[in-house]
């Protein structure tokens, strides 16, 4: 499997874009949605599939258009091509704050297991399918449940992250970690679930009642805001569609909401 060899520039802080330069005839595939720009010369087709394979079959592409589906992904990808003569360039915006990873599958021994959610976009040739997690602590408990996105190529994939992204290298080591905050890890890692200490400490420690338990040797991505956790807080934060709030300067915040009629 030979992907594209694409250069990249990531621009910004905590809104990151990761713009593609493309050589004519080139070809760069991106989750449906995430393209913030192109240059002239830049054409984009949406195709069933993610191109890895040229001889690939009607049934295959069915079959892993329904994986996709049960993952709740679309089931195309938008695949970009610099149909020009000179470099041209195309770029991808992460879905919220964060920062986006390049990821050079190469040097991970070609495989990479992320959050279904978590894939922005990669070099033509890279295989984007769907891992189900065999284990059924992890499935129930696990954040993503059975159903992990699986990158396989030599070449570059960038994904996204929440907040900041810490990357650690394990060696034999394990590592324990709040559900929502593993991004993807990769082929050497042994992922499952565990109970977060004691009953005490899981219904009143405020941190979930399960943990990730990461161990083996590879690299792991973490991210410090998950995007679930910063809906939370947006969604406990809202004003109500009627009636009147008390303003986030004030000493009652949301007891004064309490005395408020329907």
């Amino acid at each position: 499997m030979i992907c594209n060899e694409i250069d990249y520039e990531i621009i910004g802080n905590e809104m990151q874009i990761v713009e593609i330069e493309l050589d004519p005839n080139e070809t760069v595939i991106a989750e449906a949605g995430v393209m913030n720009y192109m240059e002239d010369d830049i054409a984009f087709e949406a195709k069933m599939g993610d191109g890895s394979s040229a001889n690939e079959g009607m049934l295959s592409k069915i079959i892993n258009a329904g994986k996709r589906a049960m993952a709740q992904e679309s089931v195309f990808m938008t695949h970009f091509t610099n149909i020009g003569n000179s470099k041209r360039r195309v770029a991808f915006a992460a879905p919220y704050p964060g920062k986006i990873i390049p990821v050079d599958l190469d040097k991970l021994n070609g495989v990479i297991y992320c959050q279904k959610d978590a894939f922005l976009c990669a070099a033509l040739g890279t295989k984007i399918d769907i891992a189900f997690n065999r284990r059924f602590g992890v499935g129930f408990f696990g954040g993503e449940g059975f159903i992990l996105e699986k990158l396989v190529g030599d070449g570059m994939v960038f994904i996204h992250a929440g907040g900041t992204v810490v990357k650690k290298e394990l060696h034999g080591e394990t590592l324990r970690v709040d559900t929502g905050c593993l991004v993807a890890f990769g082929e050497g890692i042994d992922y499952d679930i565990q109970r977060a200490g004691g009953l005490k400490s899981m219904i009143f420690g405020g941190e979930g009642l399960f943990l990730a338990t990461l161990r083996g040797e590879g690299t792991v991505y973490l991210q410090s805001l998950p995007f679930s956790r910063l809906a939370d807080r947006i969604i406990e934060s809202a004003p109500k569609l009627s009636g009147k709030q008390v303003g986030e300067g004030s000493v009652l915040g949301g007891l004064g909401r309490l005395f408020e009629s329907d």
